[in-house]
């Protein structure tokens, strides 16, 4: 039978060749993020195959986390298809209004990098690091090894990715197959939430409270058959919850039942949050506490380094070994150069997103308007209709993220970076925000 084009604009006669079709319209842009797919029989009929070669072909895409079904409501595209250039999916702002919805640092904190790159040029000249070196700079591992120390992080090897996202993503793929599901923080970071679907895997929401994932929720997901659970220390983005000592003692409770479950750890709030860590590594045979260099001293800084058991730890490593080999020595002799000067003056760093966190939240509560952010650089706003928040508050001047994103079961809310304002702005945002959301008294984001 011949190649067929459908009025869809899809094409096909295999599994493959009607999800690659489909897969090029997404990633085109002629089929947009929230975009209903053809019933089954209707795009079999079109492309006169059998329906259950349409069914395989969304079976692809749902796997590969381009589309997702809904029952009787059918299939769909993914908000955040994995097909899509994500940057691409947020609307151009008018001018005039101010953007807190980014999740970006603020620059004026962000330590100089001159110094540390001139020293690691200078390095580079005097001895180039060529094929077959080590892939982790001795310097570098035992800078964060003291670093793991001096948090009480239990004694592991140390490793290397590009980024808290990369670690994350090869420490699943080391431990799981597809079709396993992963415990994860309901608000909780979209990234990760486009990651899981895009490697065959199911995420079990669990709640985040100010203090981080609710213990007996956890324990729900893992009775349930979660064979890994991902947790955020300090800086939870969206909420900014942080793991307090009590609670950290109460999961680590709930772990002793689990222990072939795999931990993950992301401290990315590392070198910006004035709260101490209180970590859940070695709760379990195999666990990891990763730390991305990304908030703290820049996004460009594609680095993050991690400890684990050495079975994750060496997986992790092997894994990256057979993709981009290493992460650039020039790279590690500029994070490195920074660390052994303390380039970053850390008090400094956290007090100052405190004080706008703080005062955020604080005159929030002012206005009757209920906010979390215990630590980091967001807060989060329960709200009752966020399209209508949104909306709300581009009117009047304030983009910020809604809460969509960040969200798979848990209740509405909206997202503030405070990391672009000033002390003195934030009365102004907090007047907006008020005028925007209806208050309403709530105990946990699930």
């Amino acid at each position: 039978m011949g190649f067929v084009v459908a009025p869809y604009g899809f094409s096909g006669q295999g599994a493959a060749e009607i999800a690659a079709s489909i897969e090029e319209a997404i990633g085109r842009g002629v089929l947009a993020p929230g975009a209903v797919l053809p019933p089954h029989r209707e795009l079999a009929a079109e492309l006169a195959v059998n329906p259950n070669t349409v069914a395989a072909a969304y079976r692809r895409l749902r796997d590969r986390g381009v589309i997702e079904t809904a029952g009787r409501r059918g299939s769909r595209v993914r908000p955040r298809p994995v097909t899509t250039v994500h940057d691409a999916l947020g609307p151009q702002l008018p001018p005039g209004v101010r953007d807190v919805s980014t999740g970006n640092p603020d620059t004026a904190l962000l330590p100089p990098l001159g110094k540390a790159l001139a020293e690691a040029a200078e390095r580079h000249a005097a001895q180039p690091v060529l094929y077959g070196q080590a892939p982790l700079g001795s310097e570098l591992s035992r800078l964060a090894r003291a670093a793991f120390d001096a948090d009480k992080v239990p004694e592991g090897p140390v490793g290397l990715t590009s980024g808290a996202l990369d670690a994350i993503e090869r420490a699943l793929v080391a431990h799981l197959r597809p079709g396993d599901t992963v415990a994860v923080e309901d608000p909780g970071w979209a990234s990760l939430f486009d990651l899981l679907p895009g490697l065959g895997l199911r995420p079990a929401p669990v709640a985040v409270d100010d203090e981080g994932p609710v213990p007996h929720h956890v324990e729900t997901a893992l009775r349930q058959g979660a064979r890994a659970l991902i947790v955020t220390d300090r800086g939870q983005n969206p909420t900014g919850a942080a793991l307090s000592s009590a609670r950290a003692r109460e999961l680590r409770a709930v772990l002793d039942d689990h222990p072939k479950v795999l931990v993950i750890e992301d401290d990315h709030a590392y070198g910006l949050s004035e709260l101490p860590l209180h970590p859940l590594a070695g709760s379990t045979r195999h666990w990891m506490l990763v730390r991305s260099t990304a908030k703290a001293y820049g996004p460009d800084l594609r680095m993050a380094v991690l400890t684990g058991d050495p079975v994750t730890v060496d997986r992790v490593g092997g894994r990256h070994r057979l993709g981009p080999g290493w992460v650039s020595h020039l790279l590690q002799d500029t994070v490195t150069h920074l660390w052994r000067t303390r380039a970053l003056d850390i008090l400094a760093v956290s007090a100052s997103y405190a004080a706008r966190r703080d005062g955020l939240v604080q005159a929030l509560a002012e206005r009757g308007v209920p906010a979390h952010g215990r630590s980091g650089m967001n807060v989060w706003v329960p709200v009752a209709d966020e399209t209508a928040a949104v909306t709300r508050l581009l009117q009047s001047g304030w983009a910020v993220a809604p809460g969509a994103r960040f969200r798979l079961r848990s209740a509405a809310g909206v997202r503030v970076t405070i990391s672009p304002l000033a002390v003195q702005d934030l009365p102004a945002l907090a007047d907006a925000v008020a005028a925007a959301v209806r208050p309403h008294r709530t105990v946990r984001f699930g």
